[in-house]
């Protein structure tokens, strides 16, 4: 048996989930670990990819896109982890991570599922990683835009502490807890299976805990395109989970009903940026590498002048982008820059080992930029 497996759902993501599996192989190299990749008929290039970057890396390709929640399943079921970590592919995660969240958890076998600090990609603390119980109530405060009681805010971002609901981007857990629960219930297409399943296990007598010491960078976050689609899918998984968990009665049951209809006809929609494509805004670039010859395939591309540095450390002038060759640099030491140490106005993109893109985000609003050469 190995110590863990690592579950990643993908779909039409592709240099997403480039840079997560760069980020995941360092971050595991010195576990005996598997990582399993998921892909819901991806239209990308999203296999190829994987089969040509990560050899090692198991692959199902599934014909249709089936939802999030059962595509997990399907990872899970082919397993050989004692542990089980469900990983978003818009994720980077530290060198440290895996190993010190699994120490963590073989320390107390009662432990459910496992959280961690999840930031956006300009270094925003993303309060979705840690929650309370959404209770009709809390729910509906949340959708109206007081979510005092919906995020877990009695324990601070960067402290650890015991929590009812995670977030699917990143859960660590026994993969008997796992399957003890059920796994992620299949009604769920996508949103709210996180939910439902952080409640299941804290059902059968385990204890979520939420580890603010390791962080990891979630590009997206909730930032995604507020549609009809998204909202029909998002109203419907609340109506999944509260006549699954919490209806109480016919009364209070219609109540919720009519307030779910309002809210999601009434939902202001907004549209969030997508990927920029080799444009940036008038700005310093550094290039932080030991490669002549990637400034130069930079300069060209961008028609200005890169300034090529060797050290890490971010400069506190502002308007100023970075720009790390992870060939050279460690994923836990750029992590640290960007999440703790981070300069005011400065923004950050990684490429991967052995690509021709630099990935990043400028803006919390945004989905974030690729920039290809």
């Amino acid at each position: 048996m190995k110590q863990l497996s690592i579950i990643i759902v993908n779909y039409n993501v592709a240099h997403f989930l480039v840079l997560c599996l760069d980020s995941v192989m360092d971050a595991t190299q010195h576990m005996d670990a598997e990582v399993i990749v998921v892909d819901n008929a991806s239209g990308d290039g999203s296999c190829d990819m994987v089969k040509d970057k990560f050899p090692e890396v198991q692959l199902i390709e599934n014909k249709e896109n089936v939802g999030f929640a059962k595509a997990n399943n399907q990872g899970v079921a082919i397993a050989r982890g004692e542990y089980v970590c469900i990983l978003n592919p818009d994720t980077v995660v530290g060198n440290s991570v895996f190993e010190n969240v699994y120490a963590f958890a073989k320390a107390d076998l009662k432990l459910g599922a496992i959280g961690v600090r999840l930031v956006d990609g300009t270094g925003k603390f993303l309060p979705e990683c840690k929650r309370n119980l959404p209770t009709p109530k809390v729910a509906f405060e949340k959708l109206f835009g007081n979510g005092d009681t919906y995020y877990a805010r009695e324990v601070k971002s960067d402290q650890n502490g015991k929590i009812d609901i995670l977030v699917g981007a990143f859960m660590f857990m026994r993969k008997e807890v796992y399957e003890e629960a059920g796994g992620f219930d299949e009604q769920y297409f996508m949103y709210g299976e996180d939910i439902d399943l952080s409640f299941t296990i804290k059902k059968l007598g385990y204890q979520n805990y939420y580890i603010g010491e390791e962080a990891v960078v979630h590009f997206k976050g909730e930032s995604t395109a507020k549609d009809e689609t998204y909202r029909k899918r998002f109203y419907d998984a609340m109506k999944i989970f509260y006549s699954k968990h919490l209806r109480r009665n016919a009364v209070e049951a219609l109540i919720v009903k009519a307030g779910l209809w309002y809210a999601r006809k009434f939902h202001r929609a907004t549209t969030i940026a997508g990927f920029k494509n080799n444009k940036l805004e008038p700005r310093n670039i550094y290039l932080v590498s030991i490669d002549e010859r990637l400034e130069q395939a930079i300069a060209k591309l961008l028609k200005t002048e890169i300034i090529r540095k060797r050290t890490l450390e971010a400069s506190n002038q502002k308007q100023s982008e970075y720009i790390w060759d992870m060939n050279s640099l460690r994923y836990q030491d750029c992590l640290r820059i960007l999440i703790k140490d981070r300069p005011k106005g400065v923004t950050f993109k990684f490429i991967p080992k052995n690509c021709t893109f630099a990935l990043g985000s400028n803006s919390s609003e945004g989905r974030g930029m690729i920039l290809e050469w």
